[in-house]
């Protein structure tokens, strides 16, 4: 199974490793192509043997409770991407010299002649934003698209169904893109390298290298971000097509090849005449929803995508207005005495969290949850000289405790030990003892949620009624 389409799946074994979201679709598409399909899982929970009865009414075979072992004949293994890269089942497929390949790339390779083309995002950080302001900028230049990949509509269902597109707008993980070696984007964006996910990598060196795989073999545009070096090292490394060019997104004044901010609009200085010279006019910073600095950047590497495309600098204005993000992303919440609440409950790690800090001036920070290995000190330096108070809540919350006293002894803080139902109405009301008119209360807990919450959603929306309850 070389590079090139496979045509012919009758009677081919393929293992798919793993169940979950993108295994039962892949092994449910790969049995109506006619392969022979063993799924190996190695969990065998009541969910499990409910996905396991589905694919076995269809005539796919399930092994649950063993994913170690390499189905005898197995020509190609398909594995969910959270699978991680040093699990003996691939191992034992290297020995056999037997292809991995992860949802996207099947997806991938499952095109049809003169499909849509993906314009591609990755990044530690804003991701799903990116890819849901380039599909609306796409569709407001009257493109058929879609925002797909880790987010919206599955890559299988986009290539596969009846839907016909232009362009796709395709978020894509680290985990994804270490298993999709021949995906080739005309156009793609890294948007922000930190430290995430090394549990699964191994190194921040191979998790680099996994996102630095998005820009291999562009056509048009490898879109950086100036202000991260690390983002552009991976174009220089990169293996792209004759003409591609390097495009940066920077918050401050663009050079040329650049898109950036002068005066309050986002101009272009990369895909106009004469770029020495020229820039274009995109829209303002006011047509992005919310303005804070981070998503103006994110604002203005999905206008590059789009630029890259050839899509007109009107269309962009008004995809940037159309849009409106998901919920518990900066999200105000409400005014109370002068303060405003903001729900970032999708600052999940500390990069995220420092992104959102960085947009108010004095803050009462909630934070706290599961640390996921992470370090504190950089962020609260970062942001100690806006800190009004500091409210901190669950089960890692003493980490940020530690930097705050090396790195902000002066701020104020209160240490929640509760982690019942009642817990965030108390940080909410404490935080607003602390605040003064004009300050932020700010959840950005820089952790996950799963400590106290069934998910960040359910974080955030546990802050938003705990703030409606202080306004009634």
């Amino acid at each position: 199974m070389g590079s090139g389409q496979v045509t012919d799946w009758q009677g081919k074994h393929v293992t798919v490793a793993g169940l979950g979201v993108s295994g039962v679709p892949a092994a449910k598409v790969l049995h109506g192509l006619g392969a022979k399909v063993t799924v190996v899982n190695d969990g065998d929970d009541a969910r499990a043997r409910e996905q396991a009865a589905e694919l076995e009414a269809l005539g796919v075979t399930v092994r649950l409770g063993d994913g170690a072992t390499l189905p005898d004949g197995t020509e190609l293994i398909v594995t969910a991407p959270g699978w991680k890269p040093d699990k003996p089942l691939f191992a034992a497929a290297d020995a056999a010299g037997v292809p991995v390949w992860g949802d996207v790339e099947l997806a991938w390779r499952l095109r049809k002649p003169g499909a849509a083309d993906w314009l591609a995002v990755t990044g530690t950080n804003g991701k799903t934003t990116t890819v849901q302001m380039l599909a609306s900028i796409l569709e407001a230049a009257g493109l058929r698209t879609a925002a797909v990949g880790n987010i919206g509509v599955s890559l299988l269902d986009a290539v596969l169904g009846d839907e016909e597109y232009d362009v796709l707008a395709v978020e894509l993980s680290s985990y994804q893109l270490h298993w999709a070696p021949s995906l080739r984007a005309h156009s793609a964006a890294v948007l922000n390298l930190a430290p995430d996910h090394l549990d699964w990598h191994g190194s921040m060196e191979a998790y680099a290298k996994d996102k630095g795989r998005i820009y291999e073999g562009n056509r048009v545009a490898c879109v950086y971000n100036v202000a991260d070096k690390a983002t552009e090292d991976l174009v220089r490394e990169a293996d792209v097509e004759e003409g591609c060019r390097a495009v940066g997104f920077t918050f401050g004044t663009p050079g040329p090849s650049q898109l950036g901010v002068v005066e309050g609009l986002l101009v272009d200085r990369a895909f106009v005449e004469n770029r020495q010279k020229n820039a274009q006019e995109l829209a303002e910073v006011a047509d992005v929803k919310p303005a804070a600095p981070h998503n103006i950047a994110n604002a203005l590497a999905a206008a590059a995508l789009a630029r890259a495309y050839g899509v007109p600098a009107g269309a962009v204005r008004e995809g940037l207005r159309n849009f409106t993000p998901d919920a518990h992303r900066i999200a105000h919440v409400a005014d109370v005495d002068g303060v405003a609440y903001v729900d970032d409950s999708k600052a999940t790690n500390t990069h995220a969290a420092q992104a959102s800090l960085a947009a108010y001036d004095s803050v009462v920070w909630i934070a706290g949850g599961l640390a996921k290995g992470a370090t504190f000190d950089e962020l609260v330096a970062e942001a100690a000289k806006r800190l009004r108070g500091a409210v901190l809540i669950g089960r890692d919350r003493e980490l940020i405790r530690e930097a705050l006293a090396r790195h902000a002894p002066e701020v104020p803080v209160v240490d929640l030990g509760r982690t019942d139902t009642g817990a965030m109405l108390q940080a909410v009301q404490e935080a607003r003892r602390l605040a003064r008119p004009g300050d932020t209360v700010l959840l950005a807990p820089a952790c996950a949620s799963m400590d106290m919450f069934a998910n960040y959603n359910k974080r955030g929306d546990a802050f938003a009624q705990a703030v409606r309850e202080l306004g009634a």
